[in-house]
Order: structure tokens, then sequence, then C-alpha cells
């Protein structure tokens, strides 16, 4: 593959730009996540390496109605609600929704399998927690983080990936579902 400048140029302005798009986020949208009522439409995922398991945590957390909303019409149009008194029967809707939303796929082209842990409610927000055994290095990466961007227009999804002492954040939208990440 040939690089170029003005390629080498273009992908600079891309990390730029959503840099400051994330800069945003992060002094606007994010501490305002714990609010009831809300006009953004946000996800913020956490995936942090465990060298001794040799797996990645990972945590999504989206807002409560915006998942509802989601859930009810993958359901079918029967309405999805997080109480107490329906959690058990939200868990396998939940895990379906993630499974097709959330992945990593490793270089050789493989979609990695991952072990869904639960979720738990967090005032206006649902946790979805995952474990994603992850042995090989983690070189020529693709994550997909699409959770949310069909139901909303001006979704944006926050991912961390936190891996042997290397911190890289990505920002996903409607018009970017996956994405490449090397650290």
């Amino acid at each position: 593959m040939l690089f170029n400048r003005e390629d080498a140029n273009n992908t600079q302005r891309e990390q730029k730009k959503n840099l400051r798009i994330l800069r945003l986020l992060c002094l606007f949208v994010v501490p305002l996540l714990s609010h009831s009522a809300h006009e953004y439409h946000a996800s913020v995922t956490n995936m942090q390496y465990n060298p001794k398991e040799r797996v990645f945590e990972v945590s999504v957390r989206m807002f409560t109605d915006d998942l509802e909303k989601t859930l009810t019409r993958e359901n079918g149009g029967q309405r999805v609600i997080f109480d107490k008194k329906y959690e058990k029967n939200n868990d396998h809707l939940l895990e379906k929704y993630i499974r097709k939303h959330f992945a990593l796929q490793t270089a050789q082209k493989q979609r990695k399998a991952f072990n869904y842990v639960g979720h738990e409610t967090e005032a206006d927000a649902q946790w979805v927690y995952l474990e994603l055994p992850y042995p090989e290095p983690f070189q020529g990466v693709n994550i997909q983080q699409s959770v949310l961007l069909d139901m909303f227009d001006d979704q944006v999804n926050l991912v961390t990936i936190n891996y042997n002492s290397q911190k890289k954040t990505l920002l996903f939208r409607k018009n970017q579902t996956v994405q490449a990440i090397s650290l």
C-alpha cells in the first residue's frame, strides 16, 4: 500500500476533528449523563485490559429511556421496561442487542467471542458488563460500537480502550460504526 503525504494530512485532520468533538463531549455531555431528562444521545464504553486474566473487562453505559425505546422496537413493539420487576426478562433482549452492535475483530478478520456478564441500573442509565478474552497481541484490531445509532440520528458512542498502560479514545457516529485501532 502506498502512503502519501496527502493521506497522512487527511488522517491527521480527521483525528484533530475527532479530538475536538471528544473534548466537547467530555466538557459538556459526559458530566450531564446523570441527569434524567436529556436532549442528546450518548453512550460511554470502557474497555480495560486485565493482563493477568488476558481479558478485556468491558462496560457500556446507555441512557435507560433510549435503551427501552430501542429494545421495544427490536422486540416487535412489545414494551421493554427496566425496573426490578422485569430485570430478568430483559437480560436476553439486552444480550442479543449488544452482540449485534458491539464487536472486536482481530487482524485475521475474526470476530472475537465475549461473555455477557449482565447489567445493572444506575440512576437513569443501564450499565452492561462483558468479558472479552484476548490472549493475542492487540494489533490490527477493528471495533464496532453501533448501539443506539440506528435509533437516534444524533447518537454518539465514546469508547475508551486501556491496554498495557496505553489509552485510546474513539468516537463512533451513525456514519462511522466500525473503526480500526492500533496501540
